[in-house]
């Protein structure tokens, strides 16, 4: 029964790292970009695949974290600073704003797929990667899970204290915060933001890059993530970067539970979670009232 247990709850945080991650990602991109990014996830599928394509020429996946990390970022940012920037400066108000950039990002979408539809079809795929089993309290678990809840929680927990300690990081903040006021204190607020969306863009492909170390990927896997990260999001508290890291390991671990009672049913739990979440709690665990 303990190893039943220990199985249940290991494998619901090696899930959660990873919803977390993303869930960071899509929660600095809303909570201070103001862009509920709705092709959030086709940024987390390029990162897979593109994985994947690397892995094919020999390239070990955890330095296409030097590749994928990066590109993504810099697709994040000249979005943002063409595409949203715009909308922002012709918006009337900030709800008029978060409207018309949603429906923008649900066009980046089908853009984004459609383009992975033609550049690696619609077939699943994957590759073998640290696949041999290591033994945890009696539990077996593949190594590379265990490698990518590693670098999902350092990566988060960095990214914390970035923007806890340094100078960028509190700007940033200050934009989630009151934009108008933080760029009369010297805030250069469209690059911030702009950086925000690139941020969370990279964090979205280095979680793509550690999801195809483990699990089968495709081209129209992105929208799946993307409403799984929102409920994350909505969980933890929107616009709050710890609550999504706790909200990204509480989904995680409902589902680890529920796929153990009944496998076809953890993504009706999510929605009901969601649903019940917007009926009690819209504020989520750690957002503001």
């Amino acid at each position: 029964m303990l190893a039943k247990i220990l199985d249940v709850v290991i494998a619901g945080l090696l899930l959660g790292g990873l919803y977390a991650l993303i869930a960071m990602g899509l929660s600095l991109q809303y909570g201070v970009a103001r862009v509920l990014n709705i092709s959030h996830g086709e940024f987390m599928m390029l990162g897979a695949l593109t994985t994947w394509a690397l892995f094919r020429f020999g390239v070990n996946p955890l330095l296409s974290l030097a590749i994928c990390g990066p590109i993504a970022f810099i697709i994040g940012f000249i979005l943002y600073r063409t595409l949203f920037t715009r909308l922002r400066i012709s918006s009337a108000t900030i709800g008029a704003y978060e409207g018309s950039s949603m429906l923008a990002s649900f066009g980046l979408l089908f853009i984004i797929q459609n383009i992975a539809l033609i550049a690696w079809g619609s077939e699943i795929k994957g590759y073998t990667y640290l696949a041999f089993p290591v033994n945890v309290g009696g539990a077996l678990f593949a190594a590379n899970r265990l490698v990518a809840l590693g670098f999902a929680v350092v990566i988060g927990v960095v990214f914390y204290f970035f923007l806890v300690r340094t100078r960028l990081g509190k700007a940033i903040r200050a934009a989630a915060q009151n934009p108008a006021i933080a760029g009369l204190m010297g805030v250069n607020i469209n690059q911030v933001l702009a950086l925000c969306f690139g941020f969370g863009a990279a964090m979205a492909g280095v979680a793509g890059l550690l999801i195809s170390m483990c699990y089968p990927i495709k081209a129209t896997m992105g929208l799946e993530y993307t409403i799984i990260t929102i409920i994350v999001v909505v969980l933890g508290g929107l616009g709050s970067i710890p609550g999504s890291f706790i909200g990204g390991f509480i989904l995680g671990l409902i589902g680890s539970i529920v796929t153990y009672i009944e496998p076809g049913l953890s993504l009706a739990a999510y929605y009901l979670l969601f649903m019940f979440l917007l009926l009690v709690r819209p504020t989520g665990i750690l957002g503001k009232g």
